[in-house]
């Protein structure tokens, strides 16, 4: 059976793994090193990543079996692929959809094809433009559904998804999209061509199975619409949506048609259960095969000693952050900025979780994750890593005129994640002053709030696969919420480093690429737009019974992954 496995990366991070000492002892669980986005050897990439053939079908027996998963949420968000966000929902969009290519289950640091048949290289057309063409697979079948009977995929689907994922109108990612023109020339080739080269480092993620990468069945999205999208998800995958009770659970059944073969399981029960505890007591009891569980230490080895359980820790870690609302008195005053993260102390955050599950971040992209990270020596040597000074957080409010401190309100998350770095955050900024009232609300209604633009600081817990998409989406004057061009997660309403992002993005040569993004995040910490706090690894505890089918290293989706090969023996 898998477990837990080393994320290596670079040789300067430690492999970490889960190994059981004996029944009596407890599981000893070393801290999941980070982990790169998944790159192409040759492409100044510090990490050569092979090129895997595509999977083929399952060939053992049959063993059946429902595995009932419990998730920290209280309720579904969406699962239209175009906009889902929530860890809740990442995992249920990946069991019902594919991407063109797919990072390799269980290893997000590798890519594969999934509907096309081969990994791409570029060309370039007449017209001096790079031309992407994807072969894509025969006889992939969409699911059936009530409003449309199963046919098989073609150039058109693909064609309405990513025209749809383009759009700011039907995607939350649409950014990622600008520059590129879509075609289907025959039924089973779909062209993209780009008005300005990208390397194969960045191309290839937006045609992945992660967020806009997921390729829709045309002819049941049309007849559901946006809102019967968010409920009722129709693809390709190894699992077919079969109902939705709400604030309960989603219930999917096995693909029977897979392209790559029957699912072992028989389906999936993805049960929502915001309280840990009620997880916990579910798997320990046999109620659960399989939960989300807690970036804790304490917790990972309390879990680990429980009889017939195994913890899994992998990456990749997601990344906390705070996003001060430029737009939103006081925190339009530089020097109130400036006040904040000098009150907040990284080594107090860190405490909550505990070294073997999260570890410290300096820069917006995380230097530990990918290239055009800044690491807390180069940002120190600028005076940029935000050290813990409460006299300077004093001193600089009563410069501001607020030497009585300030009061403001925002909405947070149930998730434990969430809920600890506010609670954490609220108690920090007292010390010097400054009362900030939290509104505990569920995760669904709090992405919904912070996107209406409702908090004057955002606390936003994310992985993103590329400096780009994390620079675009979390900076970029088009990705600024509500107002935005392509409206996404640009919290703080920021618009000085659109020129370094979109040179850095066009940018061929690895090295000039990589000093664009620091610059560009060195002038965003200048401003003192964000505070990067942590990341933390994805902890989840499961059965023994519980076979993923793949080694587990890292999922960029945020959860173990599930697919055909998954096995529960009952």
């Amino acid at each position: 059976m898998p477990s837990s496995s080393e994320l290596n990366l670079r040789p300067r991070l430690t492999n970490t793994w889960i190994k059981a000492i004996s029944a009596l002892l407890l599981l000893l669980i070393a801290a999941c090193a980070p982990v790169k986005p998944a790159a192409v050897a040759g492409e100044g990439s510090t990490t050569a990543i092979a090129v895997l053939p595509t999977s083929a079908p399952a060939t053992q027996a049959h063993t059946g079996g429902i595995l009932r998963i419990g998730q920290a949420a209280a309720d579904l968000g969406t699962l239209d692929p175009d906009y889902v966000s929530g860890t809740q929902d990442r995992a249920l969009v990946d069991m019902v959809f594919n991407g063109l290519l797919r990072y390799k289950p269980g290893d997000a640091t590798v890519f594969e094809p999934d509907l096309a048949t081969q990994l791409p290289t570029p060309t370039t057309d007449a017209a001096g433009k790079q031309v992407w063409q994807f072969s894509l697979r025969p006889g992939v079948m969409c699911h059936p559904s009530e409003l449309a009977a199963a046919y098989e995929l073609t150039s058109d689907d693909v064609l309405y998804s990513f025209t749809k994922a383009a759009d700011k109108n039907t995607s939350a990612y649409a950014s990622d999209y600008a520059g590129m023109t879509f075609a289907a020339p025959d039924p089973h080739t779909f062209t993209i061509t780009l008005d300005k080269p990208q390397s194969t480092a960045l191309f290839y993620p937006r045609v992945a199975n992660y967020s806009g990468g997921y390729v829709v069945c045309r002819q049941a999205a049309e007849k559901l619409g946006p809102e019967g999208l968010k409920t009722h998800p129709v693809g390709t995958g190894p699992f077919r949506f079969k109902d939705y009770s709400p604030g309960e659970k989603v219930d999917l059944v096995a693909n029977d048609a897979y392209f790559r073969g029957r699912p072992q399981l028989d389906g999936i029960e993805y049960r929502y259960m915001a309280d840990l505890s009620s997880r916990e007591l579910a798997l320990r009891s046999g109620q659960l095969d399989l939960i989300y569980g807690q970036a804790d230490d304490n917790w990972i080895y309390q879990m680990s000693s429980a009889p017939n359980v195994n913890v899994d820790v992998f990456g990749v870690g997601e990344v906390s952050t705070i996003y001060f609302n430029l737009n939103k008195p006081p925190f339009d005053n530089l020097a109130v900025r400036q006040a904040v993260v000098s009150a907040l102390n990284r080594d107090e955050f860190l405490a909550l979780y505990g070294k073997r599950a999260a570890n410290k971040v300096f820069s917006p992209v995380p230097d530990a994750f990918m290239t055009g990270g800044l690491s807390e020596q180069e940002l120190a040597a600028r005076s940029l890593d935000y050290g813990y000074d409460p006299a300077r957080a004093r001193r600089l409010l009563a410069e501001a005129g607020l030497e009585n401190g300030f009061e403001f309100n925002v909405v947070a998350s149930e998730m434990p994640a969430y809920r600890v770095i506010y609670e954490s955050l609220q108690a920090q900024l007292a010390r010097v002053g400054v009362k900030m009232n939290v509104d505990v609300v569920d995760h669904a209604t709090m992405h919904d709030q912070i996107r209406k633009d409702v908090n004057p600081l955002v606390v936003y817990i994310a992985f993103r696969p590329t400096a780009d998409v994390y620079l675009t989406q979390f900076f970029h004057s088009d990705s600024i919420v509500v107002t935005g061009k392509n409206p996404n997660t640009n919290f703080a309403h920021y618009a000085s480093i659109d020129e370094q992002i979109d040179s850095a993005r066009n940018e061929p040569d690895a090295s000039k690429q990589a000093t664009l993004w620091k610059q560009a995040q060195v002038q965003a910490l200048q401003d003192v737009v964000a505070y990067p706090i942590q990341y933390t690894n994805q902890v989840y505890a499961r059965s023994t019974a519980v076979d993923y089918g793949h080694d587990l290293t890292s999922v960029i989706q945020l959860y173990p992954g599930i697919d055909e090969r998954t096995t529960v023996r009952k």
